[in-house]
Order: structure tokens, then C-alpha cells, then sequence
């Protein structure tokens, strides 16, 4: 469980300076700064979910999915508590953090801070952060998980 939590931690620091570093240091006044041909620094406001769904509920909208997400954390808190495996425990830590990063900006700004912007030409992933980084990679770490085990599982 301590591996879960210290690794939660740790994603919510490095998310908070991370978007603390490119808002008030970094862009400046600048709306984007490129890198690249594919990648940008943005300044983006997302008041809805993954890569802006339901954007248009103003506060409403934020603070219901503050609670949403809370609620969420406190289910893969109740899994951690009793989760032995460490991989699981680290991924459960990654989506825990990231969603607290998340919920800091909607209760700080009534909006998350996404910043990344990948694309090619004018086709652009919508942007996102370090948090939403570390839970998409903390879901596909127990999805593969899941599969993998289900796989080792048959041949056994």
C-alpha cells in the first residue's frame, strides 16, 4: 500500500510544478510556444473530462467532476489497501495522483491546466498534463496486467 501511496505523491508534486513551472515561468504571455514539428507548449483551460468532454457545464461541471473523481480515488484507495501486487500498487499510485492533480486545478482554478500539445500538420491530439500522463499509463499498466495474468492463467 506505501508504494501506491508514495508513488500518488509523487505524480501530484511533479504535476503541480510541473504546470506551476509552464504557466507562470515557462509561456509567459505566449498561448503556445512550438517545439518541433510535432509538439507545442499550449496554454489550455479544460473544464470537462478526457480531452475536453463535456466542456460546456462552467463550475457546475467542475465541481461535480471533482466529486466524481474523489469518489474514484477513494475506490482505488479501498483496492490498494488490499492489493499485494507491487506493479498493481504503482499503477493504482499513477492513476490516484494524476486524478488528484486534476481535482486541485477544477477546486484552484474551476478548470485543469493541460499544456502538452502532440500533433501532426493541423491534426492535434487535444492537449493534456503530466497527471493525465500518469493515468493513462497507470490504467494501461492494469489492463495489461489483467490480460496478461488471464493469459498466464490459461496456460497454466
Amino acid at each position: 500500500m506505501f508504494l501506491g501511496l508514495g508513488i500518488s505523491i509523487a505524480v501530484i508534486i511533479l504535476d503541480q510544478l510541473s504546470k506551476y513551472f509552464v504557466l507562470y515561468h515557462f509561456l509567459g504571455l505566449n498561448s503556445y510556444i512550438p517545439f518541433g514539428e510535432y509538439f507545442n507548449i499550449v496554454r489550455a483551460w479544460n473544464t470537462g473530462v478526457s480531452f475536453s468532454m463535456f466542456n460546456s457545464y462552467g463550475n457546475l461541471g467542475a465541481w461535480l467532476l471533482s466529486f466524481l473523481a474523489i469518489a474514484i480515488v477513494l475506490a482505488l484507495f479501498y483496492w490498494l489497501r488490499k492489493e499485494q501486487n507491487k506493479i498493481i500498487q504503482l499503477a493504482l499510485g499513477m492513476i490516484m495522483g494524476g486524478a488528484i492533480g486534476n481535482v486541485i486545478d477544477r477546486i484552484r482554478f474551476g478548470a485543469v491546466f493541460d499544456f502538452l500539445d502532440v500533433h501532426i500538420g493541423e491534426a492535434h491530439w487535444p492537449a493534456f498534463n503530466i497527471a493525465d500522463s500518469f493515468i493513462c499509463i497507470g490504467a494501461a499498466i492494469v489492463i495489461a496486467h489483467a490480460i496478461f495474468s488471464k493469459i498466464k492463467d490459461k496456460r497454466s
